[in-house]
């Protein structure tokens, strides 16, 4: 409040600071700025409240041990044993040269199909093919040696028969005291002559002819060394790898450095069998023709049913298994060499039912109310009461026909009181 006109000023203004007053608001206008933010702060506690309850923080989750429903085969249930192994061709051949050569074409590739006597692949043979023309040219000189030989024996023989005649006239006529004893001399001497001539002539056609067999072993064995600049399948295959390629040198052991043993490895995919490392201690379990179901890791949701083809007669001393050759019954253009497999060996063969997978849970998960059944699922972190409809027993298990997927986790024999809703704490065991 300001002083009075008439007031007098103190020395130095203090008369004016100590008129300066601050004014101070009625403790009620405070009590009602508190009242106003109450509301607010118990809104937020109780959210906060709910929160924590929704989050199961203020209700402790209960521990359950979780099961995951699959598909199931019924055929496990008769397994006798199982045992793991390979998918191998049992006719396969590393296709190689029989001479040393550089490889000029490769007509092949990964994956192509062959037939028996298919060229593979071309070795350069330049040399080869010329001793090709040079034995040819030698069968047909001593073709034309045998040619002349011949012609040569039947122009002495021609004469011989002229001589032989003259020789028996001559001996007539001496005889019969007209003609000289000495034109009967030069008679047979020049038959006799001939009968030799004609001897000579036969043995030069025979070894013309044998000059001839010569050469025709000649072209044949530089023809053989000609084929073995092709390379051919020995049987109908499908290649697997490719292993020189155009330009390399190839040789029939590979000693050389840098050089390649073989062209292209293939296999008779006809011929794929599983071979099982079965326990020396599980063998008796295993019969021939036995019936079997492969599992092959590349196609885990396949089954391939198939037999006992060998229970090869020998151990492996390392390993103290003994190896087991399973047929299938059916072979699937997905199967291919060396994929791992499982075989379960089965004590019967399956009938068309036992062949389709089921979807299955543990039994213990099943709960029964009168004439329903159903589980709880686990559902982020709660238990969802779910109905069910039951098939099958399989062991330890029973087959849901209706209510659930595959994948779906089930609490396994739920607590007692478990609720719809409640949180679970999953643990395994």
């Amino acid at each position: 409040m300001p002083p009075p006109p008439d007031a007098p000023a103190s020395p130095g203004g203090s008369s004016s600071l100590s008129s300066l007053r601050i004014e101070k608001a009625p403790a009620a206008v405070f009590a009602r700025k508190r009242r106003r933010k109450w509301p607010w702060i118990i809104l937020i506690l109780l959210l906060l409240i709910g929160g924590l309850w929704f989050s199961g923080v203020l209700t402790p989750a209960v521990p359950v041990t979780p099961a995951t429903a699959s598909l199931v085969y019924p055929a496990q249930t008769f397994t006798v044993l199982n045992a793991s192994g390979y998918v191998v061709a049992q006719r396969k051949a590393a296709v190689a040269a029989k001479i040393t050569s550089q490889l000029v074409e490769l007509a092949v590739e990964e994956g192509s199909r062959v037939t028996r006597g298919q060229v593979l692949g071309r070795l350069e043979g330049m040399d080869v093919a010329a001793g090709v023309v040079r034995a040819e040219a030698l069968v047909a000189a001593a073709t034309r040696q045998i040619a002349a030989a011949e012609r040569r024996e039947a122009e002495t023989r021609a004469q011989l028969v002229e001589a032989e005649l003259t020789y028996r006239r001559y001996t007539k006529l001496v005889a019969a005291d007209v003609a000289a004893q000495s034109d009967l001399d030069a008679a047979e001497s020049g038959f006799k002559s001939l009968t030799a001539e004609l001897a000579a002539r036969a043995a030069e056609t025979r070894a013309a002819e044998s000059q001839l067999d010569a050469a025709n072993a000649a072209l044949d064995e530089a023809r053989v060394n000609l084929s073995y600049t092709e390379i051919t399948a020995p049987f109908d295959a499908v290649v697997l790898t490719k292993d020189a390629d155009v330009g390399d040198i190839v040789t029939p052991l590979g000693a050389a450095a840098g050089s390649k043993a073989s062209v292209v490895t293939i296999a008779d995919m006809s011929t794929l069998m599983v071979e099982a490392d079965v326990s020396e201690s599980n063998i008796a379990g295993v019969k021939p023709a036995q019936p079997c179901v492969v599992q092959l890791d590349a196609l885990p949701g396949e089954r391939f049913p198939g037999k006992v083809h060998m229970i090869v007669p020998t151990a492996d001393r390392a390993k103290a298994s003994i190896m087991v050759k399973v047929a299938f019954d059916t072979l699937d253009a997905r199967i291919l060499p060396e994929m791992s497999a499982k075989v379960a060996f089965l004590s019967r063969e399956p009938n068309e039912a036992e062949r389709a997978p089921l979807l299955c849970v543990p039994a213990a998960a099943v709960v029964r109310e009168d004439d329903a059944a159903f589980v709880f699922r686990i559902v982020d972190g709660r238990a969802a009461r779910t109905p069910v409809t039951t098939g099958q027993t399989l062991g330890d298990l029973i087959e849901i026909a209706s209510g659930l997927t595959a994948g779906a986790q089930v609490v396994v024999s739920p607590p007692k009181g478990l609720a719809d809703g409640q949180p679970v704490n999953p643990r395994e065991g």
